[in-house]
């Protein structure tokens, strides 16, 4: 499974966020880290994207629509 950033920035973009908004509710003083993250220069941490899903109003149940199922068909497990 792969964050799905698109989806990320999406949700972001609809709560009215910016990314400067974004990376200050996260406690980082400028928006470079929040910004590389949803642009995929740098990978997101799991105890991140809890915090970035809790800001956009998700709970850690709901952490799944961030995620794209990228394992092939045949490799799954039905």
């Amino acid at each position: 499974m792969t964050i799905n950033l698109r989806r990320l920035k999406a949700e972001r973009i609809a709560k009215g966020i910016t990314q400067d908004q974004m990376a200050s509710y996260m406690g980082w003083s400028t928006r470079t880290p929040y910004a590389k993250r949803e642009n995929g220069f740098v990978s997101i941490g799991a105890d991140e994207l809890a915090k970035m899903a809790t800001i956009l109003g998700f709970s850690r149940d709901e952490l799944g629509i961030f995620f794209t199922n990228d394992v092939p068909n045949k490799e799954r497990i039905h």
